[in-house]
């Protein structure tokens, strides 16, 4: 999991992050504290706490006095909003650069995704992953 060319406290928060979004971390639910993330990544307890103070500060984790630290009651839903706004940003603007480039209606490409959405389906579904 470990990037080496990617700060090591957002990948901690990301990592968080993406349990929260898939579900295995759901909301209200006590977090992972500094010293098991440390533990578990083998690394320096203030660089868990880094990230996690970064997960406090976007208020996707909450402190509970005592108790540790907690999933945020509507954070995946804001965290799906954000990684959705960043896919549009990263993917679809491109995509649809390109596709004015080649002179594709919007009903070509939206034929062309649905095409390709249902191939990519029909394969995970028949045991092929992509």
């Amino acid at each position: 999991m470990i990037d080496e060319g990617r700060a090591l406290f957002v990948q901690i928060a990301e990592s968080v992050e993406d349990s929260i979004v898939d579900g295995s971390l759901p909301e209200d639910t006590r977090a992972p504290s500094t010293n098991e993330l440390a533990a578990f990544y083998r690394i320096n307890p203030a660089t868990a706490a880094k990230g996690v103070n970064m997960l406090v500060e976007k208020g996707v984790l909450v402190k509970r006095r005592g108790i540790g630290m907690f999933v945020a009651v509507g954070s995946r839903e804001s965290l799906r909003a954000e990684r959705r706004a960043a896919f549009a940003a990263r993917f679809i603007e491109p995509l649809l650069a390109e596709a004015h480039t080649l002179g594709l209606s919007a009903d070509e490409l939206a034929t062309m995704v649905r095409d390709r959405a249902a191939a990519h389906i029909t394969s995970t579904t028949e045991g092929g992953a992509r």
